[in-house]
């Protein structure tokens, strides 16, 4: 069966934004998204905008009215976040038109950079903060651990030979996120961009501007913190120090909470696995992940998860 991707050609990419207004000179450029499907589209006047058609059967249309909304109201607020001009439907696809926005990946290793985003991620979770998602769904150790995990274990995706490791290794790690969410107190649940890496964050002279709120959901403040730092346990706490500087100027964060740190990496894992095989029927994931489904893949992704599970017993980063 084709999957609807298939159907979405030039014509159709076209004849979609001339519904809300918009007319192509017939000049596009895919750009990089496997979740969604998204072109830089040229209008008459020469200018260009962004126009993203959302996976089919993802997210329902309250949900992702739901992620329009949000960004509105950070946009509102002066918070630099990418925000959607238009928004409509076209065959079994909804899309959204955004300005084109430029930028390049932010410099992690620099210590204003990351006070600077600290400071707007802050200013996002005081929004976050102020009433709930109503439609889209939370973060936490059953939506992305147990769940996607059983998923896996249904559909038979782990190789047989290594299929008792696998079981007993996301076992384990479940348990010890749990353990990391207790003793975080069971966090506060806002709203949150979701998916806050550095090719979600677009960085020019006057500062970041965040964009693709597509993952936006209710979770921990620290999911939007977390993918910001990497390195050894030294440059991780630094790195966070230099995040909070900014953050708390806007935010208190609940010190609680960085027991979270290895616990939603580890959660991010087990989901991320899940993901590619959940949506191996578009043409584009195993043209881009053609070792998934190796026996090398899960080797690798149950040493990683030994890791975790090590490092989900120390103590948490102290800032």
């Amino acid at each position: 069966m084709a999957h609807p991707y298939s159907t979405l050609d030039p014509v159709a990419v076209l004849d979609a934004i001339e519904t809300v207004g918009l007319r192509g000179d017939g000049r596009l450029l895919t750009l990089n998204s496997y979740e969604n499907r998204v072109y830089q589209v040229w209008l008459e006047d020469d200018s260009s905008v962004v126009v993203k058609f959302y996976r089919p059967g993802r997210w329902s249309a309250a949900q992702i009215a739901e992620e329009h909304e949000f960004a509105k109201e950070l946009a509102e607020r002066e918070i630099p976040v990418v925000a959607p001009l238009k928004q409509g439907t076209f065959k079994e696809f909804i899309f959204a038109v955004y300005p084109r926005r430029g930028g390049r990946t932010p410099e992690l290793d620099n210590a204003e950079v990351l006070e600077w985003i600290g400071r707007f991620l802050g200013r996002i979770h005081a929004v976050g903060a102020m009433r709930p998602f109503l439609e889209r769904p939370s973060l936490n150790p059953q939506t992305f651990g147990a769940e996607p995990r059983a998923w896996l274990l249904e559909h038979d995706c782990i190789p047989a030979e290594l299929l008792d490791s696998w079981k007993a290794v996301t076992e384990q790690a479940l348990a010890a996120v749990s353990r990391c969410f207790r003793l975080a107190g069971e966090p506060r649940q806002i709203r949150l961009h979701g998916d806050c890496h550095a090719g979600n964050i677009l960085w020019t002279h006057e500062g970041p501007h965040f964009v693709d709120l597509d993952d936006a959901r209710m979770g921990p403040a620290t999911q939007d913190l977390w993918m910001l730092l990497s390195g050894d346990r030294a440059s991780m706490t630094r790195q966070l120090g230099d995040v909070l500087t900014g953050y708390e100027k806007f935010m208190d964060f609940e010190r609680r909470e960085l027991h979270l740190l290895e616990a939603l990496r580890t959660l991010r894992l087990i989901h991320y696995s899940a993901w590619i095989a959940r949506r191996w029927d578009d043409p584009a994931f195993p043209a881009a992940f053609p070792w998934f489904n190796t026996t090398r893949y899960w080797q690798d992704r149950i040493l990683e998860l030994r890791e975790q599970i090590a490092l989900m017993e120390e103590e948490p980063l102290a800032v």
